[in-house]
């Protein structure tokens, strides 16, 4: 489609163009497997020297086409669905670091991928700094090492609402010969489009704002195809010398600007196999058509979800990007004009107890693990998504103990603010 088009006309006809006599909505490829006529012809495929189907745990029409939705409304030149947001994340670090090598991770991170990057790839034998992503950047080239490869940070994080300076984190990396990973989950791209800003690789768990409907899980990866590789060629042997595992390709060599991407998808998912199931893309590319209507709504609402809580007596505090006494409210008017999100966190003055006893009241709002999807739900993240974070991992993240992570639906607002209302008071006697 025409790059000149604007975000919500691509969320609704970008992706799969029918031709004539073709079915007007994206069909479902519902098949494992895909058929050539000649052995030379599929052989070509396992070469590299054609682009096609032949086996869905690399690649699916239906989930390119909707990949390729994403990575219009991203602004990037390549773009791969997984399973999940995890996946993701694992595959954009993994595709670029391996055993002995190191990442900067913003330590405000969802704890999925906290875990992910200091437990588990920890295992596999690479090194991980955590960073404060409010300190200065001479502060933070400070842990910047030879073995580094990337550094990954999100642009509003889960759940401390922390606003990423992208473009600090971007000077961080690129002075350190590294891209720079962006998981844009909360903001989506109708928000921000980090690439924009100078990040590399961008990253995003579709099940929660781009599904919209709590119905798949899922994720993507998005390359903007900006990062050099072969200037920093003695970092990343992966993408600059020879795979002989493909008879000796040079990724960066021959697939240019989609490099990283073609890597990802002929390496990682060939040997890994974190696939989205192509009924999965189909239900994501539905929610996708709504997305740029639902965000605005989302919003909206939120703004004023806020603006009740931070009058409200009984409530200690209140954290949300669009609030003018927000501490990340410039970065905010900087990379999310357009608004941030719908999720706020706020604590109550009754504490961790008191925030156990109002979501128990809750009529409307669900107690929930899930987030960012159209009906209002809470999580209280310290017992839940965070548990295995101690006290001091938790402080590190922005979680306090009674912090309360409010996802705001898209149903009516005063109702909404009417369930709150009762249930904080309720809590407070």
């Amino acid at each position: 489609m025409s790059k000149n088009y604007a975000k919500e006309t691509i969320c609704v006809q970008s992706g799969w163009q029918p031709k004539n006599g073709e079915p007007r909505v994206l069909p479902i490829y519902q098949s494992t497997t895909f058929k050539y006529e000649t052995s030379e012809q599929m052989g070509r495929l396992f070469d590299l020297e054609e682009s096609g189907y032949f086996y869905t745990r690399l690649q699916n029409p239906t989930n390119d086409y909707v990949a390729q939705k994403i990575c219009e409304l991203e602004g990037g030149v390549a773009a791969m669905l997984t399973s999940s947001g995890q996946a993701a994340n694992y595959y954009a670090v993994f595709n670029v670091a391996e055993a002995g090598d190191h990442v900067i991770m913003s330590s405000t991170v969802y704890g999925g991928t906290f875990n992910l990057l200091t437990v588990t790839m920890k295992k596999m034998g690479i090194e991980c700094s955590v960073v404060d992503p409010d300190l200065p950047l001479e502060t933070l080239k400070t842990y910047v090492k030879p073995n580094t490869k990337c550094v990954l940070g999100e642009t509003i994080a889960n759940p401390a609402l922390v606003v990423l300076d992208i473009e600090k984190f971007a000077t961080l990396a690129h002075d350190a010969g590294v891209p720079l990973i962006i998981d844009n989950t909360f903001a989506t791209p109708i928000n921000c489009n980090p690439i924009a800003f100078g990040a590399d690789i961008v990253t995003h768990s579709t099940t929660k704002y781009m599904d919209g409907h709590a119905m798949c899980v899922g994720g993507c990866i998005v390359d903007s195809g900006n990062f050099d590789w072969m200037a920093h060629k003695e970092k990343f042997p992966g993408l600059t010398t020879p795979d002989e595992s493909y008879h000796g390709i040079v990724y960066a060599e021959k697939f240019g600007r989609a490099a990283y991407l073609t890597k990802a998808t002929v390496q990682l998912m060939r040997d890994l196999g974190s696939i989205q199931a192509p009924q999965n893309a189909f239900l994501l590319n539905v929610g996708l058509e709504t997305l740029p209507l639902r965000m605005e709504r989302h919003c909206y609402n939120a703004q004023k979800v806020a603006e009740f809580l931070e009058q409200n007596e009984n409530v200690a505090w209140v954290n949300y990007p669009g609030l003018k006494s927000n501490k990340y409210y410039e970065l905010g008017q900087k990379y999310l004009p357009k608004g941030s999100c719908g999720v706020i966190s706020f604590g109550l003055k009754g504490g961790r107890e008191g925030a156990s006893k109002m979501m128990d009241y809750l009529e409307l709002a669900a107690i929930v693990t899930h987030v960012a999807d159209a009906r209002t739900c809470v999580l209280h993240p310290a017992s839940h998504t965070h548990r295995q974070m101690n006290d001091q991992q938790l402080l590190e993240a922005g979680v306090a103990p009674e912090l309360i992570r409010l996802s705001v639906g898209i149903e009516n607002v005063e109702d909404i603010i009417a369930d709150l209302s009762q249930a904080i008071e309720k809590a407070s006697k």
